[in-house]
C-alpha cells in the first residue's frame, strides 16, 4: 500500500506538546520519505484538566479530519499509552503501533514519581503543580489521577506492534514493556537500547524501525 492510504500520526509525552524534539525529528524524517506526519495536542482539554477520554477523542478527530485512513502511530511515553488504548478501542482504525517507552499504569506509576507529601496534597487540594512543555508549574487537576484507576492499565492491541524501550529508563520500568510484549501477542518485537526515558539518544535506531516498520525499507534503503 502506498503512503497515501495511511495517515501517520506521532503523540507526545506528558508534559510536552506537539513541538517537542522528538516530534520535530520524526517531522522531517516522514517529510524526507514523501508522507505527512499529524502531531495531534494531547494537552485536552488543557494541560490543567488533562483527561485521557479528550485524548482519545482528540485523536479520532485527526482520524476523522484526515479521511478516516487507517492509522500508523508513534506514540512516546503517554503518547504511547493513549495510541494502545486508542487501538485497542478502535482496532479497525489502526494499522501499526510503534511505542516509545510507553507509560502504562500511569496512575499506578505516580506513587514512585511523586513524593508521598505531594501526592496528599494532590488529593487534598485537588490539583497539584506539575510542568507542562514550558517548564510552567500548572495546577493539574486531581480527576486526571482519578481516571487513570478507571482505564485499562494495559490495553491490549490487535495491531502489529513495536516496543522501543530505554534500559536506563526511570521514569517507566523497563520491565513493563517487556511484561507486556510477552502478554501481547500483537507485538512484533521488544527492542532494548542504552537510553533514559526521552530516547533522545536513539532516534537513529527508532528512524531505522519506523523505515523497516511503516515505509517496507530495509537499513541499507536510508536516506541520509
Amino acid at each position: 500500500m502506498a503512503n497515501a492510504d495511511f495517515t501517520f500520526v506521532a503523540l507526545h509525552g506528558f508534559g510536552s506538546s506537539p513541538r517537542s524534539r522528538k516530534n520535530e525529528h520524526f517531522r522531517a524524517h516522514f517529510e524526507a520519505r514523501g508522507a505527512e506526519l499529524r502531531t495531534p495536542d494531547l494537552n485536552q482539554p488543557s494541560f490543567a484538566r488533562l483527561s485521557f477520554a479528550a485524548m482519545v477523542d482528540e485523536v479520532e478527530r485527526t482520524w476523522d479530519v484526515e479521511g478516516r485512513r487507517p492509522l500508523r502511530m508513534i506514540g512516546s511515553s503517554l503518547g504511547g499509552y493513549v495510541a494502545a488504548l486508542f487501538a485497542a478501542r478502535h482496532p479497525e482504525r489502526v494499522d501499526r503501533l510503534v511505542l516509545l517507552c510507553p507509560a502504562f499504569d500511569l496512575s499506578g506509576r505516580w506513587h514512585d514519581l511523586v513524593e508521598p507529601e505531594r501526592m496528599r496534597e494532590w488529593r487534598e487540594a485537588g490539583s497539584l503543580g506539575l510542568s507542562d512543555a514550558t517548564g510552567t508549574s500548572v495546577p493539574v487537576h486531581y480527576a486526571f489521577f482519578l481516571e487513570g484507576l478507571e482505564v485499562p492499565k494495559t490495553p491490549r492491541v490487535t495491531c502489529p506492534t513495536i516496543l522501543i524501550h530505554g534500559r536506563r529508563d526511570e521514569t517507566v520500568p523497563f520491565a513493563q514493556s517487556v511484561r507486556y510484549a510477552a502478554e501481547t501477542p500483537a507485538v512484533r518485537a521488544l527492542i532494548e537500547v542504552d537510553d533514559g526515558h526521552d530516547l533522545l539518544a536513539s532516534l537513529r535506531v527508532i528512524d531505522a524501525q519506523i523505515d523497516r516498520f511503516f515505509f517496507g525499507f530495509d537499513e541499507s534503503e536510508r536516506r541520509p
